[in-house]
C-alpha cells in the first residue's frame, strides 16, 4: 500500500529510531509482543527469520496485522540470500535486515522498492552496499566491530551515511547517548528490550513499558543531540 512505500518506511524507521528485533515460533505470543510494541510507538519491528516454518509464523502476524492494525509495519530480519527475501516479501515484509551484504538481495527488495539494510562491519561494505543502492546501512555486530567509535570514523570520510546498528545497543540512557551521538539515526534492540523474564512471564504489559521507555528516551537524546 502507498502509505507503507520505500520512502514511507524508511522515515518511519528513522522517526521512530528504535526498531525492536524480536523471533517466537508461537503465534499469539508474538501478536502480542508487536501488539505491544506498536502501542509503545514502535511501530516498525524487525521479525528475525530464525526458527522452522519461521515464514509462515510471520505471514500468520502479518495478515492479523493488515487488519487488526495496519499502521504496523512489520519488517524481516536475519535474510541472508535472494530466495528468502523474496518468500518475506510476499508474506508482507514491508523491509529486509541482513547480518551480511548480499547483492541478490539488493537486487530483489530494489526490484520491489523494498528497504535493505545489510549487516557491515568495515567501510569497504558500507560503500559496497550503498552503491547497491541501501540506504540505511546495518551496522552489525554493533559492539564487536568498533561501536560507536567505529560509526564515528566512519561518517567522518563518509558523513552522507545513515548507520543502524545491532548487537551491543542497550536501552539505557549511557549506551543510547554514546550510539545517537556517534551518528547513528536509529538501532536495532531485541533480547536487551524484550527480554526473556518479560516472555516467560508473558508480560506484554512490562513490554510496553520497556519499549516506550526507550522510544522515548532515543528520542528525547536525539532532541538534545539536534539542538546544539
Amino acid at each position: 500500500m502507498a502509505s507503507k512505500d520505500r520512502m514511507a518506511v524508511l522515515s518511519a524507521m528513522m522517526k521512530q529510531s528504535i526498531i525492536p528485533v524480536f523471533y517466537h515460533p508461537d503465534v499469539e505470543l508474538c501478536i502480542n509482543v508487536i501488539q505491544a510494541c506498536a502501542n509503545a510507538g514502535a511501530k516498525c519491528v524487525e521479525f528475525t527469520n530464525r526458527g522452522d516454518f519461521a515464514a509462515q509464523v510471520f505471514l500468520d502476524v502479518t495478515r492479523h496485522f493488515a487488519k487488526a492494525d495496519p499502521s504496523v509495519i512489520m519488517g524481516v530480519g536475519s535474510i541472508v540470500d535472494a530466495p528468502t527475501a523474496g518468500l518475506f516479501i510476499a508474506n508482507g515484509a514491508k523491509f529486509v535486515v541482513g547480518p551480511l551484504l548480499n547483492a541478490d538481495v539488493a537486487k530483489v527488495c530494489n526490484r520491489r522498492g523494498i528497504p535493505y539494510s545489510p549487516g557491515c562491519g568495515s567501510a569497504t561494505e558500507i560503500g559496497d552496499a550503498q552503491e547497491l543502492g541501501v540506504e540505511i546501512v546495518k551496522v552489525f555486530p554493533g559492539s564487536s566491530v568498533g561501536g560507536p567509535d567505529f560509526v564515528k570514523s566512519v561518517m567522518g570520510p563518509m558523513p552522507w551515511t545513515r548507520i543502524m546498528p545491532t548487537g551491543g545497543v542497550e536501552p539505557t540512557e549511557e549506551s543510547l547517548r554514546k550510539w545517537f551521538g556517534a551518528g547513528i539515526v536509529a538501532c536495532g534492540i531485541g533480547s536487551n528490550m524484550i527480554t526473556k523474564k518479560l516472555l516467560d512471564a508473558k508480560d506484554y504489559k512490562g513490554i510496553e513499558d520497556n519499549v516506550r521507555k526507550t522510544v522515548e528516551l532515543a528520542a528525547s537524546i536525539k532532541a538534545e543531540l539536534a539542538a546544539k
